[in-house]
């Protein structure tokens, strides 16, 4: 798949050059760049940009020109400066034109290069979290229809609580811990699990449903959610958020203990703060609390909170009402659980 066939929504990111003033270019930056196989916006822009987010900032499109969202491996991408501010070119056969912003809805599978999307793929058509109400709610699976012991991928499963209305498609998934936020105490919902994908095949009390698909083995009481076109479909541009937010990460995907480039990090922020998918974060590790060596005296021990330090950013590509779910797009030092994120 082409990476750069996206790149009109991709040069949808801000819309304006309201920020064009703060876009600040890399030391050493080049002032041409070819494109090769395997880029995406983000890495070309870093070449260029101190903050490749903001790349939108200084590219420009010609709408006269046929195809002009379209950037191929071979193109030659130009640094030049108008009026005293930086723009890049792009030259493909005959001659240079501008590429300038262009908003465009597109389907999950032309979303913007900006980001390696095989990273986040898995996790787009996948319920991650759930509130008390849904589980409670939720259909569950009752008993294999063949008796298996251990039920995956082209097995059968009865399952309570899901109707013909609902669709033919559905996720299994398992409710795990919940998501609380550090600083309130207030569960922000509960982990889901993903098990793998379902088709209908009878519908009754109990259905019968057919795995399709399987991350691991299926047990009597795994949740059963109808696939949604939110599901389905998913819409993001990096941006910054449009009012200052302060976060933490809560959680991270896979259990690690460190947090690197591109891995799945959980926020305590959601929707209802104001974030939404594409919504860009800088990272701060935060500063350990340790024992000042100079002041403390025998067991009278003095300590001093050391300094938060810039260490990342990441980017939203889910967002639920009290939580988002995020890819670390650049770590310059180790990640941790409880570690800030802030507008950058």
């Amino acid at each position: 798949m082409s990476i750069f066939k996206s790149l009109a929504l991709a040069l949808a990111l801000l819309g304006t050059a309201a920020f064009a003033d703060q876009v600040a270019l890399k030391d050493g930056h080049p002032d041409r760049y070819v494109v090769v196989k395997g880029d995406t916006l983000w890495d070309i822009s870093a070449r260029f940009l101190q903050s490749p987010w903001l790349w939108p900032e200084v590219w420009y499109v010609n709408p006269q020109i046929e195809n002009p969202h379209l950037i191929y491996p071979g193109d030659i991408i130009s640094l030049v400066y108008i009026d005293g501010k930086p723009q890049l070119r792009v030259q493909r056969g005959k001659g240079s034109f501008k590429l300038s912003p262009r908003a465009r809805a597109e389907r999950l599978d032309k979303a913007i290069p900006t980001i390696p999307i095989d990273a986040i793929q898995q996790f787009l058509t996948q319920p991650l979290v759930a509130d008390d109400a849904t589980l409670k709610a939720a259909a569950y699976v009752v008993s294999s229809a063949d008796e298996h012991l251990i039920v995956g991928s082209g097995d059968r499963v009865y399952v309570r609580g899901i109707t013909a209305d609902q669709g033919n498609r559905y996720n299994v998934f398992r409710p795990g811990g919940p998501y609380t936020d550090p600083d309130s105490g207030e569960i922000l919902g509960y982990e889901a699990l993903f098990l793998g994908e379902a088709d209908a095949q009878k519908f009754g009390d109990p259905a019968t449903l057919k795995l399709t698909r399987t991350t691991r083995e299926i047990n009597i009481g795994d949740r059963v959610l109808p696939v949604t076109r939110e599901d389905v479909y998913a819409y993001f541009t990096p941006h910054a958020p449009d009012t200052p937010i302060a976060g933490t990460i809560i959680s991270v995907l896979d259990g690690v203990s460190q947090i690197g480039q591109f891995q799945i990090v959980v926020l305590n922020r959601g929707t209802r703060e104001g974030v939404d998918v594409g919504t860009v974060f800088a990272i701060d590790q935060r500063g350990d609390l340790i024992v000042d060596q100079v002041r403390s005296d025998g067991a009278r021990k003095s300590t001093v909170q050391l300094p938060d330090e810039e260490a990342g950013l990441l980017m939203v590509f889910r967002s639920f009402d009290k939580v988002s779910f995020g890819l670390v797009l650049k770590a310059t030092s180790a990640l941790h659980v409880g570690d800030r994120v802030r507008t950058p």
